[in-house]
C-alpha cells in the first residue's frame, strides 16, 4: 500500500517536472517576431461598443486569450499622431524624444517643420516630396533601435502605414526599411535614408496595383443598414465626403472616383485591408521570424484616422470600419499562426490617440461643444498687438494649441516682450471657450492633475511654444464638418492596449497605465535595454 503511494506520488511529481519543463521550453527561447500595430485614433470604447458583433479571431480573441490594459492613457499634449507613434516606440514624451506634434515652428530655420521632413534624403520609388523622409527629426532611440543595437543589428526590423510618420517613427534610426503609401501613384515607397532602391517584391507588390483592384469595389455595409443601431442616422450634414465623392451617405461609390482613388482609399476600409497585406507581403518575402534571433515589424493602420476625421466616431462609417478591421486582424492574426506558429510571435495593439465626437452631433443631444480656428486667433490677436503695441506680426504661428512668439524681432524693435505676452494672456482669457491660458517656459498656472503633468511632459524648450491655450471638454481646433484630436480629455486620451501571443498570460487590469510603458515593457520582454529616452515603466502583469 505504501508502495504504491509512493508510485503515485512519483509519477505526479514526474509529470509535474515534465509540465514545468515543457512550459520553460516553450517560452524560454525569444520570440520569432514582435509585431507592433497601432490603430491610428481608435478609442479605448471601440473594443467594447461593437463587441457583440465582433468575430472571435480578431480584438475577442487577443481579449480572452491576451492581456488587456483597460485604463491605458496618454501622458502628454498634443494628442496627435507623429507624437503617439514615437512615444509608443520610445517610451518618452515631447520633452525627451523630440516630437512635439505632426508639425511645429523650428525657431532655427524661421519656418513650419513637418516631423518626418528630410531635405538630405531621396525619395525610393518615388520623386516627389512624399519620398523625402526619414527619422532625423527624432531625437531618441526606439525599441526597434534597441533590438537592433542588442545584437550587432542581426534583427530585421521594418516599418508600415499609409502615413510616412507611421512608417518611419516606429521603425527608428537603424530600421532595414520603412515603407508609406504614396497617393498620387497608388504605390509603396521608401527614401534613400534606407536603400537605394525597392526590393524585387515591392515592385512586384506594386505592380499588382491592388489598391486600384480594391477600389473598384464600392463600400456597402458589411451587414443591413438597418441593424447599425449602435450609430446615428446616415444622412447629416456634418459629416464629410471621401475626396472624389459628393455625398456622405452609403453606398460610397468607390468604383466611380478615378483621379483621386489613391487618396480616396485612406478613408475606407480598404485602406486597412491594404496595409495587412503588405505586411504579410514583407514578413514574407523578408523572412522575417525565420532566424535565430527576434525581428521587429511596426505596422500602423491609417485609414481608421481618415475615416474618422471625416464621419466621426458615430457614424455609421465608423461601425462597419471597425467590424471590418476585425476581420482583418484575425486574418492577419491566422497568418502569424500558419506563418511562425502560434507560441512564436507576439503582438501588442494600441492607439497613437482618440478622437473627440463631432461637435454637431453633440449639439443635436444638447451636450456643449464647438469649434474654432488657431489661424483667426492668430490674426485676431496680431491686430489687437499691432494696435496696442505697434509691432504688427507679434505671433509667426499658432498650432499645437500653442502661439509661437516673434521674441527677438520684438526685442530689436524695443517692445516690452512681457507686456505683450501678459496682453496675449489677457485678451485669450477673455474668450468663453478658453479655460486656461499660461507661458510654457514658466509654468505657474493652477492646473488639475493629470493636465499639469501632461502639459509639463508634452513641453520641449527647443520646438514648442511660447503660451499654450487650452478649451473646454467638447470644443477644438476643426471645421464644422467631421471632428480631431489633440486634447488631454479622455475621448483624446484613453486608448487600448493589448499585448498578445508568445510569453503573454491571459487578463485584465483597470489600474491606470501610460502609453509610455509599452516600449519599456516590449524591451522588459526581449531582455534588452529599454529606449534612451524612456520614462515609461515596465508592466509587471505581462512579464512576470
Amino acid at each position: 500500500m505504501f508502495k504504491n503511494f509512493l508510485l503515485i506520488v512519483f509519477v505526479l511529481i514526474s509529470f509535474s517536472v515534465a509540465a514545468q519543463k515543457q512550459t520553460a521550453q516553450r517560452y524560454s527561447a525569444k520570440p520569432k517576431l514582435v509585431v507592433g500595430i497601432v490603430i491610428d485614433q481608435m478609442r479605448w470604447d471601440y473594443l467594447y461598443r461593437y463587441q457583440h458583433r465582433y468575430g472571435t479571431g480578431g480584438f475577442k480573441r487577443m481579449i480572452t486569450q491576451g492581456y488587456s490594459f483597460e485604463n491605458t492613457f496618454i501622458p502628454y499634449l498634443p494628442t496627435y499622431t507623429a507624437v503617439g507613434h514615437t512615444s509608443v516606440y520610445t517610451g518618452g514624451v515631447p520633452a525627451t524624444h523630440g516630437i512635439v506634434g505632426n508639425n511645429w515652428y523650428e525657431r532655427s530655420i524661421k519656418k513650419n517643420m513637418y516631423c518626418t521632413e528630410d531635405s538630405t534624403v531621396q525619395g525610393v520609388g518615388s520623386s516627389e516630396w512624399a519620398g523625402k523622409m526619414s527619422p532625423k527629426n527624432l531625437w531618441a532611440t526606439t525599441v526597434t533601435d534597441e533590438l537592433r543595437l542588442s545584437n550587432n543589428f542581426q534583427s530585421k526590423v521594418i516599418g508600415i502605414s499609409l502615413k510616412d510618420r507611421g512608417a518611419i517613427l516606429p521603425a527608428g534610426h537603424t530600421a532595414n526599411a520603412a515603407y508609406w503609401f504614396e497617393e498620387k501613384t497608388g504605390k509603396w515607397i521608401s527614401s534613400t535614408f534606407y536603400m537605394q532602391e525597392l526590393p524585387t517584391w515591392v515592385n512586384d507588390f506594386n505592380a499588382k496595383d491592388r489598391g486600384g483592384e480594391l477600389m473598384k469595389t464600392d463600400w456597402n455595409t458589411l451587414y443591413p443598414i438597418n441593424t447599425y443601431t449602435l450609430s446615428t442616422a446616415d444622412d447629416k450634414e456634418y459629416e464629410g465626403t471621401i475626396p472624389g465623392e459628393k455625398t456622405s451617405t452609403f453606398p460610397h461609390k468607390l468604383s466611380t472616383i478615378t483621379t483621386q482613388k489613391y487618396l480616396a482609399i485612406k478613408y475606407t476600409p480598404s485602406g486597412a485591408t491594404l496595409s495587412f497585406e503588405f505586411a504579410k507581403e514583407a514578413i514574407s518575402n523578408e523572412k522575417m521570424g525565420t532566424g535565430s534571433v527576434t525581428d521587429f515589424l511596426t505596422l500602423s493602420i491609417s485609414s481608421t484616422d481618415y475615416m474618422g476625421h471625416t464621419f466621426g466616431p458615430n457614424s455609421i462609417e465608423a461601425e462597419d470600419t471597425y467590424l471590418r478591421l476585425d476581420k482583418d486582424i484575425a486574418d492577419f492574426l491566422t497568418y502569424l499562426d500558419t506563418k511562425l506558429g502560434k507560441d512564436n510571435y507576439m503582438v501588442f495593439l494600441t492607439a497613437d490617440h482618440g478622437a473627440a465626437h463631432v461637435p454637431g452631433f453633440l449639439k443635436e443631444h444638447n451636450v456643449p461643444s464647438g469649434t474654432f480656428t488657431d489661424e483667426g486667433f492668430r490674426t485676431e490677436l496680431n491686430k489687437a498687438v499691432s494696435d496696442s503695441f505697434g509691432y504688427p506680426n507679434s505671433i509667426l504661428n499658432l498650432q499645437n494649441y500653442q502661439l509661437y512668439l516673434d521674441i527677438n524681432g520684438m526685442v530689436e524693435k524695443g517692445v516690452d516682450v512681457s507686456a505683450v505676452k501678459s496682453f496675449i494672456i489677457k485678451r485669450l482669457k477673455q474668450n468663453p471657450i478658453i479655460t486656461s491660458v499660461f507661458e510654457l517656459a514658466n509654468l505657474t498656472a493652477t492646473l488639475p492633475e493629470p493636465v499639469r503633468t501632461m502639459v509639463v511632459n508634452g513641453f520641449n524648450a527647443t520646438r514648442s511654444g511660447d503660451i499654450q491655450f487650452l478649451v473646454r471638454p467638447g470644443y477644438f481646433d476643426g471645421f464644422a464638418k467631421g471632428t480631431t484630436h489633440g486634447l488631454w480629455n479622455p475621448y483624446d486620451a484613453h486608448i487600448p492596449l493589448l499585448f498578445f501571443g508568445w510569453g503573454i498570460p491571459h487578463g485584465k487590469t483597470n489600474r491606470t497605465t501610460y502609453m509610455t510603458d509599452i516600449a519599456p515593457t516590449v524591451a522588459a520582454k526581449l531582455q534588452i535595454q529599454m529606449p534612451n529616452a524612456s520614462v515609461g515603466k515596465v508592466l509587471e502583469e505581462v512579464t512576470q
